[in-house]
């Protein structure tokens, strides 16, 4: 992304999300972007995968401009019942996405029992999401999206409501395939644990704006900007 910004609205109701946001994603780099609620975060996720157009900037993927939504770039979304198809089994949600590969039919059920085998749902290809644990339906959501085998992965908030040990199981599984299909990543969170586990590099967003960046420990152990110092004391334990 260079330059990039993005205007929503007009007139008296004109809002600037994004402002002059310059960002780099490497090939098989996890990078970690961290903000307050409304800083931009989502909307730039959004631009990354295709769903919104920059209102100036350029954005490109691997050399090539991000005109839409592609199975190049996948989200993960904060609420992954609301992104998954809920009259489709477990099974049928990876095989719904599985579509765009276009391979032969008969591979189809071997590919399905790999990517649910990944995620520990293979005993529930049966199942609707409906019956699924919150947890659950994050790895029915990581399978269904990885099966169509992108390069880069977005994931905006994926622990959101889940309970601790969820979370840390999750994030374990996320930095486990990440690694394993040789993936590149930006995760969205509010969370400086999942940073500090997950990421190699860290940016910190405020009002549109990307404010600080480094490596995830530095950014985390001796911030520079004052609101990345007002974060990483809030969370303190005294």
């Amino acid at each position: 992304m260079r330059n990039v910004r993005k205007v929503f609205g007009e007139g008296a109701e004109r809002y600037l999300a994004l402002d002059g946001i310059q960002l780099e994603v490497s090939q098989g780099e996890l990078v970690c972007l961290l903000g307050p609620s409304g800083c931009g975060k989502s909307t730039l996720l959004n631009i990354l995968a295709g769903f919104e157009r920059a209102s100036e900037g350029s954005v490109d993927f691997e050399g090539a401009p991000v005109r839409g939504a592609g199975r190049d770039r996948v989200m993960f979304f904060q609420d992954a019942g609301a992104a998954l198809l809920p009259w489709l089994s477990v099974g049928e949600n990876v095989r719904f996405a599985l579509r765009v590969r276009k391979l032969p039919k008969g591979d189809w059920p071997a590919i399905i029992d790999k990517y649910l085998a990944m995620v520990g749902l293979q005993e529930h290809r049966r199942k609707f999401p409906s019956q699924l644990s919150g947890g659950m339906r994050q790895r029915l959501q990581i399978a269904r999206n990885l099966v169509t085998r992108p390069r880069l992965v977005l994931l905006d908030e994926p622990t959101s409501g889940l309970d601790v040990s969820v979370q840390a199981r999750l994030l374990d599984l996320i930095r486990l395939l990440v690694a394993r299909l040789h993936l590149s990543a930006l995760i969205v969170t509010h969370d400086l644990g999942v940073a500090r586990l997950l990421a190699h590099r860290t940016l910190v967003m405020r009002d549109g704006r990307i404010v600080e960046q480094g490596l995830t420990d530095r950014v985390l152990d001796d911030p520079q900007h004052p609101y990345t110092q007002l974060l990483v004391s809030s969370v303190v334990t005294p």
